[in-house]
């Protein structure tokens, strides 16, 4: 089966029933329905219809190296630098559907599982881990499926001397193997759209291995039987698009996943008691810079959409004859450009590695992702900055509707160049941007999107090339 449209994709993940849990009850009815699912899936679904449109097919999907058919686009193992802007494109062209704020969109794990697939032979021949890696893909791509992932342990105690001695597993961890596969219990965190996906992609944790039971990479059907998702208090506090206009439809959820001494069957699993393999892998299957390539272009695009509310802002309520106010609209446009151009370095940088593999220049990258941490909760108070009381002077879309105050609404809420309902629309929208709770986690998200800053800023540091620098400095020391 090719690439697929909505209906398909919905059709799946509604006959999928996953162990789904939120405020204390199981999801036993249609997940499709379910009012703290039903604007993200419906969403989810659009990305699909829209990658078979006609005038977006060509570039949002290409011809399949196994059978010939039109797969997504995302699943595309670059050859070329413009293998690399067609990437670019389509996940652009997804992040616009959103304003940037689905930051788990198919195209993140698919670009994660391409690199992981397209390097298959790192996780070498034993056990058939480089097959099952490399089937894992090919099946994904070829069926279109979705993956959610995740390779964080709970935080129990994060002190440097912490080890888990615990004889009831809080981390998940193989707890035995026979001969259908291993058998994992405990519980991983921050699986976004956890249960709502086709697959769950679960991967190394990072830091010391301490334990082979702790060596472990594979993908499941997120039924899995004993697979639970158990997740946090839904953001999606009304359907109303005009009262919640991201919340609403693109509310993520994030969960917590109970492994509860689940069977994982060894063809899928490519990873297994191989410290050097968990130690090396994400270095030589270039996992990180394709991943940061498709990040960084939905961050620019998230960029963007904030820099147009702004700007939407001060036209509605007339205040760009201030200073102050160009100057922040100016730090949004400097963020932007800042984010396109590094974007677009990484592309000019690129270069094709042993595999034949083009692969972004991952400096740019970098850059752009240790600066979207604090670029980003600037560009929310901006927003605070430029709307201020009118953040919180929101009527909801049944205020609009009732004859005995619609009259005073109109009248008093009324903006320089639009109706009190515009008005009040736009001002919804930058407030579910900046100040709701699917705003503050959007925040939170961004911060911690690739980790924690100070070891992504490390990494950049230990990882760049500063010898050409330094002897440019040298050189100009020693001048006489």
């Amino acid at each position: 089966m090719p690439a697929c449209d909505g209906t398909e994709f919905l059709q799946r993940i509604r006959n999928l029933k996953a162990e789904i849990w939120i405020d204390g009850q199981r999801i036993t009815d249609n997940i499709c329905d379910h009012d703290a699912f039903k604007g993200v899936l419906k969403s989810k679904a659009k990305l699909f219809d829209l990658q078979l449109e006609k005038n977006k097919k060509d570039f949002m999907t290409y011809t399949s190296p196994l059978t010939g058919q039109r797969v997504g686009t995302s699943f595309m193992e670059p050859k070329t630098k413009e293998d690399l802007e067609k990437r670019r494109l389509t996940t652009q062209e997804w992040a616009k559907t959103s304003g940037g704020m689905m930051g788990r969109s198919p195209d993140y794990m698919n670009t994660g599982l391409m690199a992981l697939g397209a390097a298959s032979e790192v996780f070498g021949e034993q056990h058939h881990r480089r097959k099952n890696m490399k089937w894992l893909y090919e099946n994904a791509r070829e069926k279109d499926l979705t993956l959610s992932h995740t390779f964080v342990n709970p935080q129990v105690n994060r002190s440097t001397g912490y080890y888990e001695a615990n004889e009831e597993p809080i981390s998940a961890r193989i707890v035995e193997t026979n001969a259908d596969g291993l058998v994992i219990k405990g519980a991983r965190l921050l699986a976004t759209q956890g249960g709502i996906t086709d697959e769950l992609l679960v991967l190394p944790i990072g830091g010391k291995y301490i334990e082979e039971s702790f060596i472990y990479g594979f993908s499941i059907p997120s039924n899995t039987p004993n697979l639970k998702f158990i997740c946090r208090e839904s953001f999606a506090y009304r359907p109303s698009q005009f009262d919640h206009p991201l919340g609403s439809r693109f509310e993520e959820m994030d969960t917590i996943v109970v492994f509860d001494h689940v069977l994982v069957p060894w063809e899928r699993v490519f990873l297994y008691n191989n410290y050097t393999i968990a130690n090396s892998m994400y270095e030589k299957t270039q996992f990180y810079p394709f991943l940061l390539h498709q990040t960084v272009a939905r961050q620019t695009i998230k960029t963007e959409f904030l820099l147009g509310v702004a700007q939407m802002i001060v036209e509605t309520i007339d205040i760009s004859g201030y200073l102050h106010v160009k100057e922040k609209v100016s730090e949004l446009i400097t963020g932007y450009e800042t984010m396109k151009a590094l974007l677009l370095s990484s592309e000019m940088g690129a270069k094709t590695n042993s595999r034949s593999t083009m692969v972004p220049d991952p400096n740019p990258l970098y850059a752009a992702i240790t600066s979207f941490p604090r670029l980003y909760p600037r560009f929310t108070e901006i927003l605070q900055l430029l709307g201020a009381s009118g953040l919180i002077s929101i009527p909801t879309e049944q205020d609009f509707q009732s004859t005995a105050i619609e009259k005073d609404l109109q009248h008093y809420l009324q903006g320089a160049t639009c109706d009190a309902k515009s008005r009040t629309q736009l001002f919804r929208l930058a407030w579910d941007i900046s100040t709701s709770a699917f705003g503050g986690r959007q925040t939170l998200y961004e911060r911690f999107f690739f980790g924690d800053p100070v070891r992504l800023n490390t990494s950049l540091y230990n990882g760049y090339q500063k010898q050409d620098a330094v002897e440019l400095a040298k050189s100009l020391l020693n001048q006489h």
